[in-house]
């Protein structure tokens, strides 16, 4: 749960923040419409309890173990991740499918984050085997395309990553869906640090009734917000960050990056507005919004508004260990 892009040098150990909407022409990951939806809000609770109670009725139903596997890996929950692994290598293995291997493939990438020097190799690895399988298995599934092209981009060469072959992966679907094609040419600019050609790809974008592509756009768009952000050009990224806002009003992403940038911008009041609105939309469970707010009202002198916020934060398991130490420094000064 981070605000930008990571450098290379961090980023191949696969915090693969990834779509996991899928729109009625594409390949779904979850059948269950219910189970889909909880999913894409990051309701991880109320999807890891409906699977659960699948999976006692039904022990080797494919669908209950790829949501619980998905649940964990947003929850970075290591115990629940290595419970996952043997319902999915099941399927794998007897009843191969694009969606248990992207699933397993997660689980790996999410164990390679915490993993030791050692151990890191060997996940890595299991991480491509999966996705390369799951995009095998079924070419039209978005997430395993996207997270295979991740990984190449991020890995270093001994661990398998290669830029012409993330290429060839955005090239090998032009012909039938270009709109996909374009968001991974926008994921290659970005890692190239071409800002321009990447506002060019997404700008291009045009998703219609496509879940997939819409959940993407918005989350690429945010990262590059977030990347201007970081350039200190703040008047680009705000223009972003309104755009997010209007287009997807339901959505904390928008009211999120907005406040980010008024704060950068020294207008505290407008960025504590523009948090505690983000706090209360779809996807706030996602990012840091606490921290941010916490940062906001210390900034206007609201000490007690911004120790409360920040306690929450601390309290909050999914939130990325930067984010935590630094929102313990601030606790730590009000004290």
């Amino acid at each position: 749960m981070t605000d930008r892009c990571t450098p290379r040098a961090r980023a191949w150990t696969l915090p693969l923040a990834l779509v996991l909407a899928a729109g009625a022409a594409q390949a779904q990951v979850l059948k269950d419409p219910q189970w889909q939806a909880w999913l894409d809000a990051g309701k991880s609770a109320e999807l890891a309890r409906a699977a659960q109670a699948r999976v006692k009725a039904q022990p080797e139903d494919d669908q209950a173990a790829v949501a619980l596997a998905l649940a964990a890996v947003d929850d970075n929950d290591a115990q629940r991740l290595e419970a996952a692994l043997p319902a999915l290598q099941a399927c794998v293995d007897k009843r191969p499918q694009a969606i248990c291997s992207y699933a397993l493939g997660r689980v790996y990438g999410q164990q390679a984050m915490a993993a030791s020097v050692f151990k890191m190799p060997g996940l890595a690895s299991k991480t491509k085997e999966q996705f390369v399988k799951a995009v095998e298995l079924d070419p039209a599934l978005y997430e395993a395309r996207v997270g295979l092209t991740q990984f190449y981009l991020m890995a270093p060469g001994f661990a398998g990553g290669s830029v012409p072959k993330a290429r060839e992966l955005a090239a090998d679907v032009q012909a039938r869906q270009p709109d996909q094609a374009r968001l991974l040419r926008a994921l290659l600019a970005m890692n190239d640090q071409d800002w321009a050609g990447a506002e060019r790809e997404l700008s291009a974008i045009k998703p219609g009734d496509d879940r997939t592509v819409a959940r993407e756009l918005r989350g690429s768009w945010m990262r590059l917000g977030f990347e201007f952000v970081s350039q200190k050009n703040l008047p680009k990224a705000k223009g972003i960050f309104e755009a997010l806002q209007r287009d997807h009003p339901g959505q904390a992403v928008g009211p999120y990056g907005l406040g980010r940038v008024l704060h950068e911008m020294g207008q505290a009041d407008e960025a504590v507005k523009a948090l505690e609105r983000a706090r209360t939309l779809e996807g706030a469970e996602r990012l840091p919004i606490d921290h941010r707010l916490g940062q906001a009202l210390l900034a206007k002198g609201d000490k007690a508004g911004a120790r409360v916020a920040l306690e929450r934060f601390v309290q909050n398991r999914r939130a990325n260990p930067r984010n935590v130490e630094d929102a313990r420094k601030l606790l730590a000064g009000l004290a």
